[in-house]
């Protein structure tokens, strides 16, 4: 059996997502193929994105035919199937999100759809040789929900109008409802005390009706003329409005319809303040750019600045763009990418991101990405992304509604009908209790707890560097009983640090490091570069030595001052029948046993010592795993390709609980299976790379270093956008207070639902009270919702 990794973004350039249905489409069309043995998705060694992984026979199909038939695949795919992500505007009410879904699925040739109300945004996947994204954005349109052309900004129901700048406009369905209010004030008033005839009061209620249930007969309305007459919430509220003027309490209906209509404003007024967190960061990079051409300096669109192109930044301006910096140096703020506190220093070569803000000095950037691409624009789009892929809460949720809703209806008759019947109440009491019920039974705040504090969580996440990718990992991550972490990289820095020089006896330090270096400079061996960084640290001078010449697996071998210089294991000597000194030996036995790489020198006839090397811990891991634990993350397991001595000594330091090592990658995603078997839910911290098997494999998988990293940003779980493992538990102290939040708000709207519904059956609560009660437990479940926004263990 053999294997060939093919691109997945080349096969599918129009899938957004390496968990989207084109996907498994793909791998079910090539299993059909004879040869082709399985499929599976893992991790490139470059930037390049998701690669699909096929084991075929090379016996039964040849390598070009494999890849032939996954183009064909790929492109039979992406010529049938489309994606659109489209904004959503003029959502007034918590059901409509299910009503607009129920509507795109059925049109011809939609395959499946999500809504969501606080992102204001529709996700759909459709058949081309069905539909179009123009039909569908002209149907959507003719639906009223007035969706934007992709790529725009979503805005509240209350800012579309014709006219933006004005305040009324801006705030309508604010100003239409406190006008309900002054009218039934005035209607209820005057006819208590200012002798105003019932018909004049009445006239004044009915209008009040209007500005208040404007929107909800409107929605309604449109469903109707769709055929699609939904048992939802607005159906409910405007049952129980009519049902009041019926029976004459045109006071108590008024009432429902302004506090509704009110509580609708105010709900969308406090989640646009949560969408205002996701708008601020497509709103981070300037518009403008500084571009020079030809020897001139040109301002120009950021959508016209190309890959390429030299953008000049002046102190304290922000980047417009991703790239690398040509000419000059400063210290660069990256908290709005990043989350990172304290600015970095940038030199020649080093990158940048756009939407971060330049300190002192002034820089010239080789741009690396054009707009679009940008990793800005990739993590806001991801995060809108993001709030279309439901919690697993919020489905229940909308399963519930849709029983509950019609339930309700039928008890509600059966409330009007029965009692009269059977000479308990008359009709007039029992037609009453049944539309107080209506109110009572609505779950409104059923409806918003869940998306709002999604919302608000993964919003606040993106501001403090960290990207979740939608609201099942945020929930999942705040369900974490044991996380496994990946040594190199994750737990350490990456790179090898030289840390012990041990010179034979009459050798001083500098000579053994300086002959080292000098040796060692001229190659790009992560050891040898250690031992150069280390020099430069120590600011020795290094002499010029002669062309390197590499013996494998065992060392180097150069020539200074006349000198032949050798550097590398013990074994390069054995073998040419050198003996070793027994002092050289030791030092290299003790250097071993505490997990580090060593390399002794010989200079001519005299041996100089030997260097010992390793992975260095990152900076304040330890303190790191020991707030894991406080939040009730444990054990913590080491996972690492190292040897069992290299991983036992980094498991010391950091203080890891357990530590599996000589590992391959398929026995990483083995021990993550072995931790879920036994936890339940686990988490698995990686880099996003050869740690892709074991990433999937996790309950959650979490990425070092997101920020200008693709394959980390697009198949991740949840990137740490620094590569800074300081905000996992940031991220793991944010979805537990998510999760303790749903649970809250899940609490409240079913008790406030339960308890009203038989304090209107008993006659307790007339129509009034409960409408207060109703809309308020609204919008305390979306006040507590936004506390995420402030949340900060610091």
């Amino acid at each position: 059996m053999k294997h060939i990794e093919l691109n997945l973004p080349l096969l599918l350039p129009d899938t957004p997502d390496a968990r989207d249905a084109c996907v498994s489409r793909l791998q079910a069309l090539l299993a059909e193929t004879k040869g082709i043995i399985r499929t599976h998705l893992v991790e490139p060694t470059s930037d390049e994105g998701t690669a699909l992984c096929v084991d075929y026979d090379p016996d039964q199909i040849s390598l070009a035919e494999v890849e032939r038939r996954a183009a064909a695949a790929g492109a039979e795919i992406t010529t049938r199937f489309g994606h659109l992500l489209i904004p959503i505007r003029l959502i007034g009410s918590e059901d409509a999100p299910l009503r607009i879904e129920s509507r795109l699925r059925g049109l011809p040739g939609v395959l499946s759809a999500s809504v969501s109300l606080p992102a204001q945004q529709a996700r759909i996947e459709f058949d081309l040789r069905t539909v179009s994204a123009d039909q569908i954005r002209s149907q959507v349109h003719e639906f009223g929900y007035g969706a934007a052309e992709p790529g725009d900004v979503p805005l509240p129901s209350s800012e579309v109008s014709p006219k933006p700048s004005s305040w009324y406009w801006r705030n309508r369905e604010l100003a239409w409802s406190l006008i309900a209010g002054g009218l039934l004030i005035v209607a209820w008033a005057g006819g208590r005390w200012f002798e105003v005839t019932t018909t004049v009061a009445i006239v004044l209620y009915v209008i009040s009706y209007a500005f208040g249930g404007f929107d909800l007969v409107r929605h309604w309305v449109k469903d109707a003329r769709q055929g699609k007459l939904a048992f939802d919430i607005d159906l409910l509220m405007l049952l129980a409005a009519l049902g009041a003027a019926v029976l004459g309490e045109w006071a108590e209906g008024a009432f429902l319809l302004f506090l509704f209509s009110l509580a609708h404003a105010l709900e969308h007024y406090a989640l646009g303040r949560a969408r205002n967190a996701i708008r601020a960061l497509a709103d981070l990079a300037p518009p403008i750019a500084r571009v020079q051409r030809n020897a001139r300096e040109f301002e120009v669109p950021i959508e016209s600045v190309l890959a390429g192109d030299l953008v000049i930044v002046r102190p304290a301006e922000r980047i417009p763009v991703d790239g690398v910096i040509a000419r000059g140096k400063s210290a660069v703020n990256q908290a709005p990418i990043t989350g990172e506190s304290v600015p970095v220093d940038k030199a020649e070569g080093d990158e940048v991101f756009a939407g971060t803000v330049n300190g002192e000095g002034a820089l010239e950037i080789s741009t690396t990405r054009a707009v679009g691409d940008r990793t800005l624009d990739r993590v806001v789009r991801l995060v809108e992304e993001a709030q279309t892929q439901k919690a697993p809460t919020q489905r229940f949720t909308e399963r519930f509604e849709r029983i509950f809703v019609p339930v309700v209806l039928i008890a509600d008759i059966l409330l009007i009908v029965l009692p009269p019947l059977l000479g308990l109440w008359d009709w007039s009491t029992s037609f009453y209790r049944g539309m107080a019920l209506l109110v009572a039974a609505s779950p409104c705040a059923l409806a918003l707890g869940t998306p709002a504090t999604v919302l608000a969580g993964i919003a606040q996440a993106a501001r403090k560097g960290v990207l979740i990718k939608g609201g099942a990992h945020l929930e999942h991550l705040g369900t974490l009983r044991a996380m496994a972490l990946d040594k190199t990289g994750t737990l350490t820095r990456g790179e090898p640090e030289v840390t012990d020089l041990r010179p034979v006896a009459g050798v001083d330090l500098q000579e053994l490091l300086t002959v080292s270096a000098a040796v060692e400079q001229r190659s790009q061996h992560p050891l040898a570069q250690a031992v150069v960084r280390r020099a430069a640290a120590d600011g020795l001078a290094l002499p010029t030595a002669g062309a390197l010449e590499s013996v494998t697996a065992r060392g180097v071998r150069s020539e200074l001052n006349g000198q032949v210089v050798e550097i590398g294991s013990l074994r390069m000597w054995e073998e040419a029948g050198i003996t070793v000194p027994a002092e050289v030996r030791d030092a290299v036995e003790a250097l071993r046993s505490t997990g580090q790489s060593t390399m002794s020198v010989r200079y001519g006839d005299r041996w100089l010592g030997t260097i010992g090397l390793a992975d260095q811990p990152r900076e304040g891991v330890r303190t790191i795993l020991d707030r894991l634990r406080g939040l009730g993350v444990s054990p913590l397991v080491m996972l690492t390709g190292d040897n069992a001595g290299v991983g036992a000594a980094i498991g010391r330091d950091v203080g890891i609980d357990e530590v599996k090592a000589d590992l391959l990658p398929e026995d990483k995603v083995d021990a993550v299976q072995e931790l879920i078997a036994i936890h339940g839910q686990v988490a698995m911290v990686g880099d996003g790379v050869n740690d892709a098997p074991a990433l999937a494999n996790a309950t959650v998988g979490i990425a070092m270093g997101g920020a200008g990293t693709a394959v980390a940003l697009e198949t991740a779980d949840i990137a740490l956008m620094a590569d800074d493992l300081g905000k996992l538990p940031f991220a793991v102290g944010l979805s537990r207070q998510a999760r303790g939040i749903i649970r809250q708000n899940l609490f409240v709207s079913l008790t406030v639902i339960g308890l009203l519904i038989l304090a209107t059956i008993s006659g307790v609560f007339g129509i009034g009270i409960a409408v207060a009660v109703h809309e308020g437990s609204t919008l305390i479940v979306v006040g507590n919702a936004l506390r995420l926004l402030r949340y900060d263990p610091e």
